[in-house]
């Protein structure tokens, strides 16, 4: 299995479906544009969740997809598993809690997560090079 073709399409997955979603809820309450900024608006933490994941989403599918032609070491490939993971984690936290005006655990290790994976994997991209 290549961990770097499958954690693309899982981010690809994880956008596509947050868009959908976006569109559905948006059907279903009538608001064809923009959104209520209320931290615990179904449809607010919806838009934020996926706006979020299209600004690393793709950047991650590159340095996984960068890294995967290079053969990368065992720490590499685990490292992409580990931020694709964060990155579900992060939604989860975003969606999943009552209000996106307190902090939640998820939110901010799959926050952390995502930073130190996508650092880590931009070390390894330089290595490659």
């Amino acid at each position: 299995m290549n961990v770097a073709i499958v954690c693309t399409a899982l981010l690809g997955l994880l956008l596509f479906v947050l868009g959908l979603m976006v569109s559905v809820t948006r059907g279903n309450t009538r608001t064809n544009f923009g959104y209520n900024t209320d931290p615990t608006d179904r449809l607010y933490k919806l838009v934020r969740a996926h706006g979020n994941t299209a600004e690393y989403a793709p950047i991650l599918a590159v340095l996984y997809l960068l890294l995967a032609a290079h053969d990368p070491a065992g720490w590499v490939r685990s490292t992409i598993w580990a931020t694709t993971a964060f990155r579900f984690m992060h939604v989860i936290g975003i969606i999943g809690f009552p209000t996106l005006a307190k902090p939640n655990p998820l939110r901010f290790i799959g926050a952390l997560g995502t930073y130190f994976g996508g650092i880590a994997l931009c070390v390894a991209a330089f290595t490659a090079a």
